[in-house]
């Protein structure tokens, strides 16, 4: 079992949030991280039935607010949906995830963790105009 640190963070490398996610193996892949990762944001969420959700994936029905993205009605979401945006915003580039600084290139990408390894998301911003 690993404990394993997330970070996500900003490009100049400011630290954003921090959690913590549980690995059955010290073997991985990128998209063994994503999932664990979004499903204990959901869950947790789901747990606390919160007006606020900050996550990996946002769900549709929030809006942007100084604290994060306020819900305009709590639901329950669905931790297989998000897992899958997740998934696929991976591979549309929507964000970058760092693996010991090194960007992880694809979902199938073998990682194999170490007690100090750091892990670190970088959600890129799409531009409005143009």
């Amino acid at each position: 079992m690993q404990l394993l640190k997330i970070f996500d963070e900003t490009f100049t490398g400011e630290n954003i949030r921090e959690m913590e996610i549980i690995l059955w193996d010290e073997k991985t892949t990128v998209r063994e991280i994503i999932t664990a990762r979004v499903e204990r944001e959901v869950n947790a969420y789901n747990q606390r039935k919160t007006e606020y959700f900050q996550g990996l994936i946002q769900p549709s029905h929030t809006e942007q607010t100084l604290n994060g993205k306020r819900v305009k009605e709590w639901q329950a979401l669905d931790t297989e949906k998000y897992v899958y945006l997740a998934l696929d915003s991976f591979l549309k580039n929507r964000y970058f995830m760092l693996v010991d600084d090194v960007q992880a290139d694809t979902l199938d990408q073998e990682i194999t963790l170490q007690p100090d390894t750091k892990i670190s998301f970088i959600k890129l911003t799409p531009l409005v105009g143009g």
